[in-house]
């Protein structure tokens, strides 16, 4: 069981929502998705999120709909709010603050950005330090302090390393490619063989001793991280 922060991502665009959710899960953040605002509103009813992205252009229910539920009607009331809309009209932008969104970035925008943006308001709302990722294995990872325990014994690992293990245990379970795995830690721009993460990955299984074996090796397309 994996444990760590939450966001709602609500978006029409399957896409963008995909992109989104593969950059914030790398992050150390779980995420849900919704398609349009009814689903928006049914997801936020029922559990809690400790941050929402918000589309304002929505199938069903618009977004400045859905951001008055979460100030008017939702559960957590306080909830913080990025919009992230096509819409760049100065009008739109204030309404959107207006109505109680805490931040608002405009599309197209780059992953890097959205990560900033995301940390920033958590930070904010005083939730950043508990960002803290868990397995039950006993791997915990700490997302602020860049530290990795392992059943409370510290394990060394460089700055890569980190950000590899993070992205493969975020991403529950799924494979991924070498080369997304290089471009999510190190940017689409950054030169270096696909090979060079089978280095890191045969490290990073040795620091972890016996539960090295959850990193399988997916011959031919990558790596996954699985504790079964």
């Amino acid at each position: 069981m994996i444990s760590y922060m939450t966001i709602l991502i609500v978006e029409d665009d399957s896409d963008i929502r995909a992109l989104m959710s593969f950059h914030l899960k790398g992050q150390g953040y779980s995420i849900e998705e919704a398609k349009d605002g009814e689903e928006a509103v049914e997801k936020l009813s029922q559990s809690p999120f400790d941050l929402v992205i918000l589309d304002l252009m929505l199938p069903k229910i618009q977004g400045l709909e859905v951001l008055s539920y979460i100030r008017t009607g939702c559960p957590e009331r306080n909830t913080p709010v990025i919009v992230a809309s096509a819409l760049t009209g100065e009008n739109d932008i204030i309404t959107a603050l207006e109505s109680g969104a805490d931040d608002y970035i405009t599309k197209p925008f780059s992953p890097k950005i959205l990560n900033a943006r995301v940390r920033s308001l958590l930070r904010r709302s005083g939730k950043e330090s508990s960002n803290i990722l868990k397995t039950a294995g006993g791997i915990m990872m700490d997302r602020g302090t860049r530290e990795c325990m392992l059943n409370d014994e510290k394990i060394p690992l460089t700055a890569t390393e980190f950000d590899i293990l993070m992205l493969l245990i975020a991403s529950e379970g799924h494979v991924l490619r070498r080369a997304e795995i290089i471009e999510e830690i190190k940017g689409a721009e950054y030169h270096v063989t696909v090979r060079s993460i089978d280095v890191q990955i045969a490290s990073i299984r040795k620091k972890l001793g016996d539960m090295g074996r959850c990193i399988a090796t997916v011959w031919g397309i990558g790596y996954r991280y699985a504790e079964e």
